[in-house]
């Protein structure tokens, strides 16, 4: 489909469907959220010069994946966010069943985006080639056609490319599926973003004594931190442990130490980043005051989305907010970006047994909590949060088919931090030890009800919206 004709498609479905999906009550009030449709994987994840760039895998013409676009936007403080115009269509024959996942880097001074060109065939079969594509001076993105093609001794499934420089080369990886249907990584290097050549796998199902895990790996994502290397990825194809793989595809780290000269990375075990219901296709950035930031997709592919009550009003799924990371004796921590703290309303701090807890607003907060004992909150009518037993339980209503269902940690609790918007909670336990990462649909009304005989040291700020605005054009 031409590039012409599939910007007709998106101009209508804006025009005809925003002011609906903006009167969603679900409608996240400091999230990123996709303006109409679909929104998936976040991906280019950069800090360029003019602020902070994030894309997004979007469906803009329906709630279904389908030929993903690449939305965008941007921001010079990681809380005021501006759409930017559309960074990718799928209108090229290398791309003409999706742009899939990639990653940005800033060469030359401009962002260079590296993706997945989708290509499906009649008879079932696939393939993949990885392209690049340039910012041009007028803030668009010019396409500068495949770079690597599929390898050989690989199915089609092989996206999501991650670059980065080290040294005097450009390194990539890529989630990939191998002929035996045993998901791995590949890792490649470059002297430019146009010529590359592949070093081999960099790990995956077989290696670093893991035997079988899963049958394709997304979204890899390779990085120094702390002294250390660390591999995030999403492997498809776990079988449940116990609390652990609950989620219907998983996505977690491994760390360990990176051979530049074989494109090797020797690591320990596989770590889930997030033990809530919704957290997948995390990609990180490295900030130029040294942070590496991290932001996830609040989603899961497949698991009940036909289900989630936004998509009547035209919209669905959303992004996390931004976290920093650091690694603390081999684990990574997780918290909110500092930025995120300009939200904050009047702040609110009180002290006693839970059962006397304030009646306070769970639409759009944060609370940060020091209990010792037994307590649970509930929000609204469609989740609840409980610590009995050393064991906190985040408990929601399925949307699907309106039974509990509950994922667990197991502990001594220290503190807890909540980040609340209209239909996500965000936990951080322990200054960021443990994550869970949750969406859910109460009614409009959310009052955070306390019960149980722990004493609670507590403060709540509520957040303020933060509306999405659209870029000037450029003259």
């Amino acid at each position: 489909m031409s590039e012409l004709t599939l910007l007709h498609k998106l101009a209508r479905s804006l025009m005809t469907g925003q002011l609906r999906a903006a009167a969603d009550p679900h409608r996240p009030h400091w999230h990123l959220a996709p303006p109409v449709g679909l929104l998936n994987d976040p991906v280019g994840f950069v800090e360029a010069d003019d602020g902070y760039h994030l894309f997004y895998q979007w469906n803009p013409l329906a709630c279904a994946h389908g030929a993903k676009f690449w939305g965008h936007w941007s921001s010079t403080d990681l809380v005021h966010w501006q759409h930017e115009p559309v960074a990718l269509l799928p209108s090229e024959a290398y791309e003409r069943n999706g742009c899939y996942s990639g990653s940005a880097v800033l060469h030359q001074g401009r962002v260079h985006l590296i993706y997945t060109g989708n290509v499906k065939y009649d008879d079932g079969s696939r393939t993949a080639y990885q392209c690049l594509a340039r910012q041009i001076d007028d803030g668009t993105f010019e396409k500068l056609g495949p770079v690597i093609d599929l390898p050989d001794g690989y199915t089609g499934h092989v996206r999501d490319p991650k670059v980065w420089r080290q040294g005097d080369h450009w390194y990539l990886v890529l989630g990939a599926q191998d002929a035996q249907l045993k998901g791995q990584v590949l890792c490649y290097r470059g002297d430019d973003l146009q010529h590359w050549q592949l070093l081999g796998e960099l790990t995956g199902s077989g290696h670093n004594g893991l035997g079988e895990f899963g049958y394709m790996w997304e979204c890899p994502d390779l990085f120094e931190l702390d002294g250390s290397d660390v591999l995030i990825c999403c492997p498809q194809g776990l079988s449940p442990q116990g609390d652990r793989y609950q989620n219907l595809f998983q996505s977690g780290y491994f760390v360990g130490q990176m051979d530049y000269a074989s494109g090797r990375l020797t690591h320990g075990e596989f770590t889930e980043l997030d033990l809530g219901f919704e957290f997948y296709a995390p990609q990180t950035t490295l900030t130029r005051d040294g942070r590496r930031l991290i932001v996830g997709w609040m989603g899961l592919p497949d698991d009940n989305e036909a289900s989630q009550p936004t998509r009547d009003y035209g919209w669905q799924h959303q992004m996390t907010c931004p976290r920093e990371l650091r690694l603390v004796a081999g684990r990574l921590y997780q918290q909110p970006a500092r930025e995120l703290t300009a939200l904050r309303g009047p702040g609110t701090r009180w002290q006693g047994p839970a059962e006397a807890a304030p009646l306070l607003d769970g639409r759009s907060a944060e609370l940060f909590l020091q209990p010792q004992g037994h307590w649970q909150l509930t929000l609204g009518e469609s989740a609840w949060l409980a610590y009995v037993n050393h064991t906190l339980t985040l408990c929601r209503r399925n949307w699907r088919t309106g039974e509990w269902e509950s994922r667990h940690w197991h502990g001594e609790l220290m503190d807890l931090r909540l980040l609340l918007d209209a239909s996500s909670i965000e936990l951080f336990i322990n200054g960021g030890e443990v994550v869970m990462s949750s969406r859910y649909f109460p009614g409009e009304a959310v009052p955070l009800g306390w019960t149980g005989s722990a004493e609670l040291r507590l403060e709540y700020w509520p957040l303020s919206p933060c509306m999405l605005e659209w870029a000037t054009p450029m003259s």
